[in-house]
């Protein structure tokens, strides 16, 4: 299947609005804004597709109007099933200046012998806020039955997710993820060394003070049972955050708890 999605908002007034907006099935947009009278637009990406398949093709594009505000939320885990050639996805994010971009899907789990790659290209003017999340599972660690007595644990072939980040046409960041359990060991020291499941979270925002945020992250974090993280500042005035740990809904709680503490901050002082 090729399915595409382009999300296109307006501002005006204050209030961010949903524009031109045109998916292809399996994609269902919809508006899920509580407050009508706020500036950031909530809208939920979902699909009418059990997961993603074999030679299945997602092409996704996301622009955001100057000044404007848009958190997308998924509706549900992205499985991504059994396969012989593989599937991809490219999603591409435009930020025009001033505007805000919250992305923080639920976690991928990768079913026996999937192969996936995806491409996430995201371009930032000045003054804008990115929050953008990632997690990787083993798999289908508690599944039991004929195929799979002890659980889908590192099963899958080829997991490859690459996301690049520019600024005003710069690339400023670019993480490179790549898992091919079956070539490489994933308990290896330098892999995942025990661990089952991983998150990342980029936070770009001019207006944060990223000392402060830092500090906050790690207090937060440190609390958290049985993981293992990183707090890093970027080339920019940001933070990059990694997560090992057992549970997907634990990683998936703590990037959506890290995003809501870091709007209580107060924004960093510009003044000479």
């Amino acid at each position: 299947m090729k399915a595409k999605l382009h999300i296109q908002t307006t501002f005006n007034n204050g209030q961010t609005k949903l524009g031109n907006c045109y998916f292809s099935p399996p994609f269902k947009v919809m508006n899920i804004t509580e407050d009508k009278t706020t500036k950031q637009l909530q809208l939920m990406l979902m699909s009418s597709s059990p997961g993603i398949l074999d030679e299945d093709e997602y092409e996704m594009k996301i622009d955001v109007a100057a000044n404007a505000a848009l958190h997308l939320h998924t509706q549900s885990y992205q499985r991504l099933f059994n396969m012989q050639k593989g599937a991809k996805q490219l999603m591409e994010v435009h930020l025009q200046k001033g505007s805000s971009f919250t992305f923080l899907p639920h976690p991928s789990v990768p079913h026996k012998k999937s192969i996936f790659t995806t491409r996430n290209k995201i371009y930032l003017h000045d003054e804008c806020s990115l929050v953008w999340g990632e997690i990787l599972t083993c798999g289908r660690k508690l599944s039991t039955g004929l195929l799979s007595e002890n659980g889908e644990v590192f099963s899958f072939s080829k997991y490859h997710s690459i996301t690049e980040v520019f600024l005003n046409s710069k690339l400023i960041i670019k993480e490179n993820l790549l898992m091919q359990p079956l070539l490489v060991n994933p308990n290896l020291m330098g892999q995942m060394e025990g661990f089952t499941h991983q998150a990342s979270l980029i936070l770009l925002n001019n207006e944060m003070n990223v000392a402060e945020a830092g500090d906050v992250i790690n207090d937060f974090l440190m609390l958290q049972n049985e993981i293992i993280f990183g707090v890093s500042a970027t080339g920019v005035n940001g933070l990059i955050i990694r997560i090992l740990g057992y549970k997907a809904a634990q990683l998936h709680d703590c990037l959506k708890n890290i995003a809501a503490l870091l709007q209580t901050q107060k924004p960093v002082s510009h003044a000479s």
